[in-house]
């Protein structure tokens, strides 16, 4: 069961996610959808950068493993600003395993940070979830390079709190790479816990667009096809959430 997002334009992005909550977005629609908003000829690079991504030493803590980059942003009247270096931080309302707690990651290399992949990226959140609240002035944004890496015999966790909500307003989920990895399934759910659809993110600029107040998510582990193959699972994350900071001058 899945929900695909169609390139039609602007308006119907919007009135699709915003009727259910949710919208699984085809690679090659993605794609058309990004080069709309900028430039993606440094894509190559981009996804590249995954490779030096550093360890979650938070989630090592307690027997798990993913690599991580951080960088946080915001966006006012179209401009985007990355801002100084800061905590990750969740309450245990949304995150039971490791709420509570500022968490420090290594920061998105500059160059990343500056990409003209990234920046359509930014500009096509900007469009898609400004536009359904054009009354936000400023949002705080909140970048996340992941790489899950599955080892024999262990599982990798794409979501190891389980299905939950990230705590902010809206969430895109883009698929950078898939090598040697099975699994990794999607899951909406409405507040209840019903089924609300299922997707895979299985090839490059696949992606997810989640209104994160009115659904929970979660990604089944991946495993190993060949477990004496390294194998892992980027993706890009990207939150939105409204910022009553006002905007610099």
């Amino acid at each position: 069961m899945s929900t695909t997002l169609h390139p039609d334009n602007a308006d119907t992005r919007r009135s699709a996610l915003a009727q259910e909550g949710f919208r699984f977005v085809e690679g090659e629609a993605m794609r058309s959808l990004l080069s709309s908003h900028g430039s993606l000829a440094d894509w190559p690079q981009f996804a590249a950068s995954w490779d030096a991504l550093e360890p979650d030493t938070y989630l090592a803590s307690v027997g798990l493993h993913r690599r991580r980059r951080h960088a946080v942003f915001s966006i006012a009247d179209g401009a985007i600003t990355r801002e100084v270096d800061q905590p990750h931080y969740q309450s245990r309302d949304y995150n039971t395993l490791q709420g509570g707690i500022a968490r420090w990651f290594e920061p998105v290399l500059p160059q990343i940070a500056e990409s003209e992949t990234l920046r359509a990226v930014l500009g096509f959140c900007s469009d898609v979830f400004g536009g359904l609240a054009p009354q936000v002035p400023r949002w705080h944004v909140e970048l996340h390079q992941f790489r899950i890496e599955a080892r024999p015999g262990e599982p990798g966790q794409p979501t190891p709190e389980g299905v939950h909500r990230d705590g902010v307003d809206y969430v895109l989920v883009l698929m950078i790479d898939r090598h040697n990895i099975a699994s990794g399934t999607t899951t909406i759910h409405a507040q209840d816990g019903a089924l609300l659809g299922s997707f895979t993110l299985s090839r490059a600029f696949d992606a997810a667009l989640v209104d994160d107040a009115r659904v929970f998510h979660g990604v089944t582990p991946v495993v190993a096809q060949d477990p004496d193959a390294p194998s892992h699972r980027d993706v890009l994350v990207v939150t939105f959430r409204r910022d009553s900071a006002p905007a610099a001058n």
